[in-house]
């Protein structure tokens, strides 16, 4: 079932591209990995399409995971909007999939084929760090993020790949992916952003700069 947000609209951001992901190493919970140039521009082009959806950015809460790229990219995005980053609150349980002892890896050196790491078809882990999280984890914490919530304002949200696919998938109330205990919404490229009220999502931007701008 959907959960139903009072009206209120979630925006939901994909941290703009890292140097990390740049080149292909893995991030997880802790790294804090600038974002690169193309990350910067990503943030800024979310934040200018965002401008056009909202009028009072000061009624805007502010979310981000611990992160550092997730915070870059939030100062970004306030930039374009006119809202003030200083009133932001952090969740750590907004923050990416735990890959425990892969964190810092390459992925190259962890997994030659990264098809034997990733599902094809759904861009999904099929392999998890002995020290790290499954989709189930991740969507336990989240739910317990949701519980919490009272939705009363508006929100802006940036988050990661792995967990920004789970949140939406609890919010539009999908059903579990088969094999993977969670629900799980569809991949999202970096620098996108999305819109949900009341278990419905609209796409605000995509990665590539495309999408509702006006």
């Amino acid at each position: 079932m959907a959960i139903l947000t009072n009206g209120k609209r979630i925006f939901i951001a994909r941290h703009g591209e890292t140097i990390f992901n740049k080149v292909a190493r893995m991030q997880g919970m802790d790294a804090h990995t600038p974002l690169t140039w193309e990350g910067c521009g990503q943030a800024a082009r979310m934040g200018e399409a965002m401008r056009h959806h909202i009028r009072d950015p000061s009624a805007l809460r502010l979310i981000a995971s611990s992160s550092g790229r997730t915070l870059q990219t939030l100062s970004l995005i306030c930039e374009q909007i006119f809202a003030d980053w200083h009133t932001h609150e952090t969740d750590h349980r907004l923050r990416e999939i735990d890959v425990g002892e892969w964190e810092g890896q390459y992925y190259a050196d962890l997994f030659p084929d990264i098809y034997e790491l990733i599902d094809r078809e759904h861009k999904l882990f099929k392999k998890f760090a002995l020290s790290g999280e499954d989709y189930v984890a991740v969507a336990s914490r989240l739910r317990e993020w949701i519980a919490d919530q009272r939705f009363e304002r508006d929100m802006l949200i940036i988050s990661h790949g792995m967990t920004a696919r789970v949140l939406r998938g609890l919010l539009l109330g999908m059903p579990e992916q088969e094999g993977y205990g969670a629900p799980i919404a569809r991949s999202l490229s970096q620098g996108s952003m999305v819109m949900i009220c009341d278990g419905v999502e609209e796409l605000v931007i995509s990665g590539d700069g495309s999408g509702e701008k006006a």
